[in-house]
């Protein structure tokens, strides 16, 4: 759980501090985490009460159609803008490797599209990326997961450890934001992105020896537990390092001829080709079962939605280089509606009046702060985009 977790999303907790202020995003964190934590259970708990195997069918179970439009959508949405995050780190990631180890080679005729960020993306997401989303098996990608903690671990110890290093004149100010700063809600879609593995609650409890309710509360309590300490490392380092200079993807804050960044830069990178195709296997999965449900695998079709996914993705992705927008927009949207709106809402309608009157005030307090960071989010989110406003951005 703690793998699912830990993914790109940790890059962007120092940017989240910078959106919502020192302490206010330490509060954040800390909140989120707990609330994080009870929805994950909760899914468990309403999948009991329904009677139904699946995140997605416990919600249909409970609203019927509008409910698996709800699910397939919020789910989707994730997924697909995971796969552009991926595509942008990839552009923010590779090119600068090349031109460390080159530096001859945006001289070079021909071989300088690969200091290129967008001929990167093309380059990599259609060489490795989309031959391996065409995988019909999940299963084949499963060492991808491996490769992607690695790399987690890998980018923490170095921002840690070179962020003090950094000259002086690449360090931002701090001072105006100790306490709270004018972007709180922005700094919950970023988080949320972080932290949102809704989708896997049910695979992980079905994968327990003893599955029952206390022994996955156990586990979600230390993924979770492990999991906001890991991010919590990451924003002080990034944040009290980078100030108000902070990046949505916090290692182009670095200087491009650090040794040990590059080597995060060339881990991350990697990782996010092999992680893409496991994102466009679950925006697949979800369009299969909505527009094709109990219809037979069909090859032409599984290449027409792969090849779809991935060129879009990709070319959303060379339009925007500002990662931080991209974690805003599908924390606010998705992942507030994974997290915070669908498994309390699910839980209010399931449990009626058998459970406790504090438990039922809780899921409605969730519902409700999830429907005001969506919509409030939301709006900050595209009116940024729109206005092009969100600091440095490296094209």
């Amino acid at each position: 759980m703690a793998n699912s977790i830990i993914g790109a999303g940790i890059i962007g907790q120092p940017y989240a501090f910078k959106q919502a202020g020192l302490l206010t995003g330490i509060i954040l964190l800390l909140v989120l985490t707990v609330t994080v934590d009870w929805t994950i259970r909760l899914i468990v708990v309403n999948s009991k009460l329904s009677g139904a195997n699946s995140f997605q069918a416990t919600v249909q179970h409970c609203f019927g159609h509008s409910g698996l439009i709800a699910i397939s959508v919020a789910q989707w949405a994730f997924a697909f803008g995971g796969m552009i995050a991926f595509c942008i780190i990839v552009g923010d990631t590779i090119p600068h490797v090349f031109e460390a180890l080159f530096p001859s080679l945006p001289d070079t005729p021909f071989l300088w599209l690969l200091t290129d960020r967008r001929a990167v993306i093309v380059f990599f997401i259609l060489g490795i990326s989309y031959p391996l989303s065409l995988y019909r098996d999940i299963a084949k990608l499963a060492k991808a997961s491996t490769l992607a903690l690695i790399s987690m671990l890998i980018i923490l110890v170095t921002v840690l450890t070179q962020g003090p290093t950094v000259p002086q004149n690449m360090k931002g100010k701090i001072s105006g934001s100790l306490i709270i700063n004018d972007g709180v809600f922005q700094a919950v879609g970023v988080i949320s992105f972080a932290f949102v593995c809704h989708h896997n609650s049910l695979l992980i409890y079905g994968s327990l020896k003893t599955p029952t309710l206390d022994r996955f509360a156990k586990v979600t309590h230390f993924s979770t537990t492990i999991s906001m300490v890991a991010c919590m490392l990451m924003a002080l380092a990034g944040y009290l390092t980078f100030g108000d200079m902070t990046q949505g993807n916090v290692l182009n804050n670095f200087p491009t001829n650090n040794i040990m960044v590059n080597v995060a830069r060339l881990c991350f990178g990697l990782n996010m080709l092999s992680t893409l195709p496991l994102e466009a296997f679950v925006c697949r999965e979800v369009m299969e079962n909505y527009y094709f449900p109990g219809e037979p695998w069909d090859g032409s079709r599984h290449l027409i939605f792969t090849t779809t996914l991935v060129t879009s993705a990709m070319g959303l992705s060379l339009m925007t280089c500002d990662l931080g927008a991209v974690f805003e927009l599908i924390g606010a949207t998705s992942a507030c509606a994974l997290a915070y709106i669908l498994p309390p809402l699910c839980f209010l309608k399931l449990s009626k009046k058998k459970s406790g009157r504090t438990e039922r005030i809780c899921a409605m307090v969730c519902v409700a702060f999830g429907c005001c960071v969506l919509g409030v989010s939301l709006v900050m989110a595209v009116t940024k985009m729109m206005r092009n406003e969100g600091g440095v951005q490296a094209c």
